[in-house]
């Protein structure tokens, strides 16, 4: 179940590993179980829109992941190319 998040605008926001959301510097964020995304207290704060591979955040689940890496630097140079 491992896979990249983008935000509804198609920025890299976030990795998933073995059920677990971490941010693009590795802190570990959220639980992911099938689309739900759980707080690891096991608070209820979201889902996504797909199930496999690469998946997308709906617009009002973007909040809940940072704009901007660790770096400094915007993720808008990190736009994914879909198709």
């Amino acid at each position: 179940m491992d896979g990249k998040i983008f935000d509804s605008e198609g920025h890299y926001v976030a990795d998933i590993r073995a059920s677990k959301i971490y941010d693009l510097s590795g802190k570990r964020l959220y639980d992911l179980r099938g689309q739900k995304i759980y707080k690891p207290t096991g608070e209820l704060i979201g889902h996504l829109s797909s199930v496999a591979g690469d998946r997308r955040l709906d617009k009002s689940t973007d909040r809940l992941f940072p704009k901007y890496s660790p770096a400094g630097l915007s993720s808008w140079g990190l736009k994914a190319k879909l198709k």
